[in-house]
């Protein structure tokens, strides 16, 4: 049995790293791709399947993500059981509002996005790239993280939310951590950008429960600004899917001059009510972090104007960091 410290979080606000935990077990590194031999080098490549990144990797180097490498002639996850933060969290903070509302969820963050957003709020984890590792590395079996989530039921406990980094890039881990955590009694809940392939995303939803999804902006040209090629269309399906089939939230962070105007915001929440107009809604105000220090925080008169037009198509729009 593992020996873990956590640390209870009151903050709603919003889903940024709460606290590490000492977390000492044996990693196991799991397989995932395809392999193809080039011609004039003869060398092995491996392509990874999980985001439309579609990386080439050759043995040894790090996909986009820096949580996925080649090794052995397939891309692996290389950050499969590496904790770098676990806090026992109010699900409000996912943000999850209207998903049993006042419980308590376990949340776990590894390294590693397939995103390259100059405004991230987890920079510190989800820009570390597993060649060039800082910080603590707390390594975890998906057997003793649903351990330490059963053993939290009586903190009010409901499950475990993979979170904090992009957990989709560390798909492998999730899986099989998920699989566990049904078994055992508790639910799944993702944070993620939504950046992922179908095939991948379709397998992993039968053992999810709820999902709160970024939808980043309603322009591909925004979507190209942050390293996301077909970015806006992959984003769209990951969440029209998981809407049918679990419970899902989106949240926006509204950047000044960037995804702000009431026309995209308009014509955004007019296509999620296309999709269910009760999938609740989440306009985050934005504040100057990692590379983007040159904005403003958006004018909370900004949030509550983008309110009233989401509220014309929505049933449920909520408000963050205000």
């Amino acid at each position: 049995m593992s020996l873990i410290n956590i640390e209870s979080s009151t903050n709603a606000a919003s889903d940024t790293i709460s606290t590490d935990v000492a977390f000492g077990t044996t990693s196991v590194t799991a397989a995932f791709g395809t392999t193809s031999v080039t011609a004039a080098s003869n060398d092995t490549v491996a392509t990874c399947p999980v985001c439309p990144h579609a990386c080439t990797l050759k043995e040894g180097r790090f996909g986009a993500c820096g949580a996925r490498r080649a090794s052995g002639g397939v891309v692996v996850a290389d950050n499969y059981g590496k904790l770098t933060s676990l806090a026992l969290d109010p699900i409000e903070k996912k943000p999850l509002v209207r998903y049993h509302p006042g419980a308590m969820i376990l949340s776990a963050g590894s390294y590693g996005c397939n995103l390259n957003c100059s405004f991230c709020q987890n920079s510190d984890i989800s820009r570390m790239h597993g060649n060039r590792l800082s910080g603590r590395i707390n390594e975890s079996t998906p057997e003793n993280l649903v351990e330490a989530a059963v053993s939290l039921k009586s903190r009010g406990n409901i499950g475990l939310a993979y979170t904090y980094n992009e957990p989709l890039v560390g798909f492998e881990f999730i899986l099989d951590t998920a699989r566990l955590a049904h078994e055992a009694g508790l639910l799944n809940v993702i944070v993620s950008n939504g950046y992922i392939n179908e095939p991948v995303f379709r397998e992993l939803l039968s053992h999810l429960d709820a999902a709160n999804i970024d939808l980043k902006a309603f322009s591909q040209k925004f979507y190209d600004m942050v390293g996301a090629p077909e970015g806006l269309k992959t984003v769209k399906r990951s969440i029209a899917l998981a809407a049918q089939f679990i419970h899902v939230e989106v949240t926006t962070l509204i950047i000044p001059g960037l995804n702000d105007s009431v026309e995209e915001i308009d014509e955004l929440t007019a296509w999620l009510a296309g999709i269910d107009a009760s999938i609740p809604y989440h306009l985050s105000r934005f504040h100057p972090s990692y590379r983007m220090l040159d904005k403003p925080p958006t004018p909370r008169s900004t949030i509550l104007k983008l309110t009233e037009i989401a509220q014309k198509h929505l049933k449920y729009v909520y408000t963050g960091n205000i």
